[in-house]
């Protein structure tokens, strides 16, 4: 059977990595019917943990890179909830993207727009979602961006 989802993947060069286990006493998601709640997925890259503050050291173009790294953290767990299976992602319902930045920084929304603009680029319609962009005065180790997702899965 052909995965549209994880041949877009290869075709942008793209593998997600590997779902991360929950670094305290909650689980990465929950199913409720046909609902996915997936818990904050911190920036994190190939290098490691992506810190920062947005206005301080860090660009609206750093957040959204970082945010980037989010979605692709929040479709790894979306994969192991589906028990590796992405054809059941039916729709991102919605996303909270969180912002450690100054209290001057106002970008917010592009920070959140570089996890926004990736789910749309890889899922099309399917990837378009309701969205709150807030700011944070520090996330957990320091990191730059945290975002949860609410999906439609079959």
């Amino acid at each position: 059977m052909s995965n549209a989802i994880e041949d877009r993947l290869n075709e942008l060069g793209i593998t997600l990595p590997d779902a991360a286990a929950p670094a305290a006493n909650y689980v990465p998601f929950v199913k409720q019917g046909n609902t996915l709640y997936v818990s904050g997925q911190i920036s994190n890259g190939p290098d490691g943990l992506i810190k920062g503050k947005l206005g301080d050291g860090m660009t609206a173009e750093d957040g959204a890179r970082a945010a980037r790294h989010c979605a692709l953290s929040l479709l790894a767990q979306v994969r192991a909830a589906c028990d590796g299976d992405l054809t059941r992602l039916k729709q991102v319902v919605k996303l909270t993207g969180f912002v450690n930045s100054t209290v001057d920084f106002t970008d917010q929304p592009k920070v959140i727009n570089g996890c926004s603009d990736f789910m749309v680029e890889l899922l099309g319609d399917t990837g378009r979602h309701a969205r709150s962009a807030v700011s944070a005065a520090s996330l957990p180790l320091g990191v730059a961006v945290e975002i949860e997702g609410i999906f439609e899965i079959a």
